[in-house]
């Protein structure tokens, strides 16, 4: 696939300084620009971006952004082949191929408790998920999470992850009801699109979209491992009943058969278009955008871009419910499956910027995120300047109608938030824990007087239909997490290439599956378990071993 990468831009800014560097060490820092590489797509800053102008007049530092565009592995390979490293180096869902290439440096040279209080303190209640030894034995850590390590309880305002998503007209539509199961989420789509086959502009509902491209593949893979009843381990599933952690791939299993043999069934009545599986992703959110697709399995953050659209044009009911759908009994020999989508907290391991061995100014860019995980620097990331985009009264954070529908805004986010470079890298997440803001969510997504307070009319009065305060309420609360994390964050690549195999036959034989006529889909499924055991058998039993190793590590607490 070409690569048609965004073009770099270089920031120039000027404005008063903020905090935390001393006016003379300021004076003194060289100015620099930092290249920097970002494992998913996005639109360049505005120059006149008044966050950047601030990390420009407080650290000397500009950027140069390069967003992705095109397949996420070949790129990355393009550029480990040419050793063609930016200094900050986000790889996505491939940043174990920059880890085991050798393109980024060890942290821990630069990050500790004596010359770094504030990020060893972010990252060291989940150290023992986080730090890794090498191949001789030495600690390393490579990237510190973009997400996940929170302070406080856990908030859960609405599902961020994996789920079945239908859009609230159809919830309306159908009277409000309680949808569990697979089956009562296919009926509902199949009456709703026979009632309403366009909208209002004469243009097609198209049932349910299946994106297949690249590493988001997992919305054609995972959804078996959650109609089962566990949240997000990736391509095995885990039985965490015992301590023995049951680990096995769910694809080629009897019961990942009826998942798609109902996608069959949909397919043959219309409500899967045969371009689901060869559209790229920047079609998938142009559907999505349009308003026209009722519902597709995704995982909430993917398809951000998609429901700002809708939200923009102020289509609120064509907005998604995230629903946490388990299997109808009668695939599961009866068995009643409790549903378990939302995991209890976790880091994101090996997600986020690491520093590049090509980088000639790792202990600055390491001291700039140490002054940055203070409270001053956080607030201005999350929230914003005080007075402008928010308010505080009675020591609560609150924003206007104007400024939360600001926060919403893709354009004004371009020239007022550093969205491209906070992403990425080290943050506070949860509740301001101390002073005098104690107690408001670090994230003004999750402060209730925004979730609730801000909230479009429509939404509320859907909320209300239901009886619920909250989005998260259609699906269960968080489930404990398991002492392994996620097997999704385990470095498969001792099995690369089995793991590659499993992973292209699935790409191959699902959508098959999925559109074969339907008197020749068990014969396929067949065909299909047949070709993928041996893949299959070999990276089941690799990440056995490994569940079982992350858990003792971190229950040992290594």
């Amino acid at each position: 696939m070409k690569k048609i990468l965004a073009a770099a831009l270089v920031l120039s800014m000027v404005t008063a300084p903020m905090v935390s560097v001393h006016a003379e060490e300021a004076e003194a820092l060289e100015p620099i620009t930092l290249t920097v590489f970002r494992g998913d797509p996005g639109d360049q800053p505005a120059e006149d971006n008044k966050i950047y102008k601030k990390i420009e007049e407080e650290f000397g530092v500009t950027f140069e952004f390069e967003f992705l565009a095109g397949d996420l592995d070949e790129t990355l390979g393009v550029k480990i082949a040419g050793e063609d490293y930016p200094d900050l180096f986000d790889g996505g869902n491939s940043a174990d191929l920059l880890i085991q290439n050798g393109a980024l440096i060890n942290l821990l040279d630069y990050v500790s408790p004596e010359k770094t209080p504030r990020l060893w303190a972010h990252i060291e209640p989940q150290k023992a998920r986080l730090i890794e030894k090498d191949e001789d034995g030495n600690d390393v850590l490579y990237i510190i999470p973009n997400y996940g390590l929170a302070d406080g309880e856990q908030i859960v305002n609405q599902v961020n992850g994996p789920a079945f998503f239908i859009q609230k007209q159809v919830l309306e539509w159908g009277g409000y009801p309680q949808i569990h199961t697979l089956n009562e989420y296919f009926d509902l789509l199949d009456r709703f699109i026979e009632a309403n086959p366009t909208d209002e502009n004469g243009t097609p509902y198209t049932g349910f979209d299946i994106l297949c491209e690249d590493w988001r593949h997992f919305c054609l893979i995972n959804p078996v491992q959650h109609l089962m009843g566990r949240p997000n381990d990736g391509e095995v599933l885990v039985d965490v009943s015992t301590n023995d952690f049951k680990t096995e791939t769910f694809i080629d299993k009897p019961y990942a058969k009826p998942y798609y043999k109902k996608l069959n069934e949909q397919f043959h009545k219309g409500l899967i278009s045969k371009d689901t599986f060869v559209m790229n992703y920047d079609q998938y959110i142009a559907q999505l955008s349009s308003g026209t697709v009722l519902g597709m399995f995704d995982q909430t953050w993917d398809f951000n871009n998609a429901t700002f659209a809708l939200q923009d044009a102020n289509m609120y009911k064509n907005t998604y419910v995230a629903l946490g759908l388990v299997y109808d009994p009668e695939y599961v020999d009866g068995k009643e499956i409790e549903e378990h989508y939302v995991n209890g907290s976790l880091p994101n391991v090996r997600r986020g910027f690491g520093i590049s061995v090509n980088c000639e100014c790792p202990e600055r860019i390491v001291n700039m995120w140490e002054e940055m995980m203070s409270d001053e620097w956080q607030m201005l990331f999350n929230w914003g300047v005080e007075g402008e985009d928010y308010y505080i009264e009675d020591g609560r954070l609150m924003m206007s109608e104007e400024q939360y529908a600001n926060t919403l805004d893709n354009t004004w986010k371009l020239s007022n938030k550093a969205e491209a470079f906070t992403q990425s890298s080290p943050k506070k997440q949860g509740y301001i824990m101390d002073g005098d803001l104690a107690g408001n969510c670090w994230e003004p997504a999750n402060q209730p007087e925004i979730v609730f307070g801000q909230m479009n009319e429509y939404d509320k009065a859907f909320l209300e239909a239901y009886g619920y305060q909250k989005f998260a309420d259609f699906v269960n609360p968080p489930i404990e997490l398991a002492p392994y994390g996620e097997a999704w964050q385990i470095d498969y690549s001792p099995v690369d290439v089995e793991h590659q195999d499993f992973l292209d036959i699935q790409d191959k034989y699902l959508p098959e599956l999925i559109m074969c006529e339907p008197d020749e889909f068990d014969a396929k499924w067949d065909e299909f378990v047949e070709e993928i055991t041996p893949s299959a058998t070999v990276f089941g039993e690799f990440m056995q071993e490994q569940v079982l190793a992350e858990a003792a590590k971190v229950l040992n607490n290594e």
